[in-house]
């Protein structure tokens, strides 16, 4: 009659398998703590290693060389130019690849509103709920500008809106002077297919950009200046942008009399 095991070296075999030992590498045990001092211990059998066959390596996709910002600029400036149409526009910057703040953008905001209208306005650059919907002003800073144009008459299908920049910057940050200097070309052909007859920038970094005006948005905004758009001159001015307005709401009655002004210059338009 076979002998029933020994219940010890049951319950110890199952805590060496509990334990990952599922396998012998030897056939006589060996005392490793023996070995420290101890003579050489008899060298144990090795399992022969598992040989597998290398997969071939995989060749990384093939990345552009970045561009220096006036090479990216020079090349943004001829492929804009290339534009007949603000379809063929947006089609060259969603495949422009010169400026880095594409690279962590999730998508290309070009526009939102009607190119045939008479007011374009024009932003610095796309936020985090911009860059989730795809279309600029949306978000807190979007739902302002809707009620700002309510106020004169408009709304999104009576005026055109965009951005110096199309692409987000990490972290909501503001773009680098190198980055506007890139998108520039682009926002410029955008300006002179729409062709409006007035021109907004809301905010500082729009008004140097397009304007050239240095001084603080405080003392510039509200003025009427003089914008050529490649076909003809325009009026243009700069007011507070949406943003900096929700944080400083006192700042609202300046900016209701530049709704005004705009309001006035297109009746008169």
């Amino acid at each position: 009659m076979t002998e029933s095991p020994d219940p010890n070296a049951r319950d110890l075999i199952e805590f060496y398998l509990d334990a990952g030992a599922d396998a012998f590498i030897g056939e006589e045990p060996v005392d490793r703590f023996a070995l420290v001092d101890g003579p050489v211990a008899p060298k144990v059998a090795e399992r022969p290693a598992l040989v597998r066959e290398a997969a071939p390596p995989i060749a990384a996709p093939a990345r552009p060389a970045p561009q220096a910002p006036d090479e990216a600029a020079t090349a943004a400036r001829i492929a804009a130019r290339s534009a007949t149409t603000l379809d063929e526009l947006r089609a060259i910057v969603e495949g422009f690849d010169g400026c880095a703040l594409k690279a962590t953008a999730s998508r290309t905001v070009f526009s939102d509103g009607n190119p045939q209208a008479r007011l374009m306005l024009v932003g610095e650059a796309p936020g985090r709920d911009e860059d989730i919907e795809g279309l600029p002003f949306v978000g807190r800073s979007g739902k302002l500008l809707n009620q700002m144009l309510k106020a004169i008459g408009l709304d999104r299908t009576s005026v055109y809106i965009a951005n110096i920049v199309p692409w987000r910057p990490p972290g909501n940050r503001d773009p680098s002077p190198h980055e506007s200097a890139i998108c520039l070309p682009f926002i410029l052909r955008q300006i002179e297919l729409v062709d409006p007859d007035v021109l907004v920038c809301l905010g500082k970094p729009s008004m140097q950009t397009l304007l050239g005006l240095m001084e603080p948005i405080s003392k510039a905004r509200g003025r009427w200046v003089t914008f050529n758009t490649g076909k003809r001159d325009i009026k243009a001015l700069a007011t507070f942008h949406p943003a900096f307005l929700l944080r400083s709401p006192l700042q609202k009655r300046f900016a209701w009399r530049d709704l005004l002004a705009i309001k006035k210059a297109l009746k008169n338009g």
